[in-house]
This record gives structure tokens, C-alpha cells and sequence, in this order.
């Protein structure tokens, strides 16, 4: 039997931790102020919905579908990205605390993080090309045979990126972030 479709829906104040979010097919749908923290929404189908001020911490994701999703003002602490369906995988993220999330190997083209706080976000293997993190702070964040080509970083902070180890070219960073990129010299700017 195939999901339901779920269309132009607000759900607002949900606690899906307790009551489990149906699965289906949401499309163009809105959810504010709800809480997943811990859910199970796996196979589930998200296109073109709006997560405002939710808590999706500890979310398991697993075969999830997230096509031109926007989060704004999320909790989304410990979720584990790779898990979800790739097939026209494409979010953005504003005003967001991502911490201790895990993006790994996933293909992330012109992703868009803006001000948003992830320390200690795995981004090993991740292809970021054009990816534009404006105003985040990156402390602790992981970047590893990383592809951040083109990708913008000028407003960026708190990140160590090794040029050795990642795909650099034509990336922005601002002159106070530089020393982002000289951490592991253990050299001092003056």
C-alpha cells in the first residue's frame, strides 16, 4: 500500500516523540514548533516543506526523503544525514544549532548554511562545491578529503580546514580566518 500524500498542511506544536508522525508523502507542508527529538521518521517523504523552530535532535532519518526543504531555527543535534535517501537531496539551513551532526560522503552542491552553529559537524568525504557558510561558527567541525571548491567561507568562523587534505580551489575565506588554514603549522600571525 503506498504512503499517503499529505499537501499544504501546517502541523503546528506536534510532539512526535510521543505521537509518531504518520508516514506519507508531505508536500509544500509546514511544521512549526514541533518536537522529533528522538522520532523515528525513516521512509517518510518531505518535498518543498518548511521545519520552523523544531527539535529534530537524535532524529533517525534513515531512507528519509528531504527534496528543497528549508530549516529555520532548528534543533537538530546528533542527526545522522547520510542515512537519508540522496535521490534529489537538497535542504538550507538558517539560524540553525547542528551540532555533533553527521553529513558524511553525502553530495552537497551549493548547500547553504547561514548563521548557523555547528560544532563538531562531520563533514568527511562530503561534497561541498559552492556551498556557502555564512555567518557559522565551525568550531571543531570535520573536514576531511572534503570537496569545498568555490565554497564560501568569507563570514565564516572557528573552522580548521587543512588545504592538504581537502579540495580548495577558488573557496573564499576572510583574511581574519586564515589562520583557520595554518592551525596544524602551529605558526603565530602577527
Amino acid at each position: 500500500m503506498p504512503n499517503p500524500f499529505i499537501c499544504d498542511i501546517t502541523f503546528k506544536g506536534e510532539n512526535y516523540t510521543t505521537n509518531k508522525l504518520p508516514k506519507g508523502d508531505y508536500e509544500n507542508c509546514i511544521f512549526e514548533n514541533c518536537i522529533f527529538s528522538n522520532a523515528d521518521i525513516s521512509n517518510c517523504c518531505f518535498m518543498e516543506c518548511t521545519f520552523i523552530d523544531c527539535d529534530l535532535s537524535n532524529a533517525t532519518i534513515m531512507h528519509t526523503t528531504f527534496k528543497e526543504i528549508s530549516f529555520k531555527k532548528c534543533k537538530i543535534l546528533g542527526v545522522r544525514f547520510e542515512g537519508c535517501n540522496e535521490f534529489l537531496l537538497s535542504f538550507s539551513f538558517e539560524d540553525s544549532s547542528l551540532n555533533l551532526s553527521s553529513f558524511y560522503q553525502l553530495t552537497l552542491k551549493n548547500m547553504v548554511f547561514k548563521n548557523c552553529i555547528l560544532h563538531q559537524v562531520d563533514f568527511t568525504e562530503t561534497n561541498l562545491t559552492a556551498a556557502s557558510f555564512e555567518e557559522c561558527d565551525l568550531k571543531n567541525a570535520i573536514f576531511e578529503r572534503t570537496n569545498l571548491v568555490k565554497s564560501d567561507f568569507s563570514s565564516a568562523f572557528n573552522y580548521t580546514i587543512d588545504p592538504e587534505q581537502n579540495q580548495l580551489k577558488k573557496a573564499k575565506f576572510s583574511k581574519d580566518g586564515i589562520i583557520g588554514l595554518l592551525s596544524k603549522y602551529d605558526i603565530e600571525l602577527i
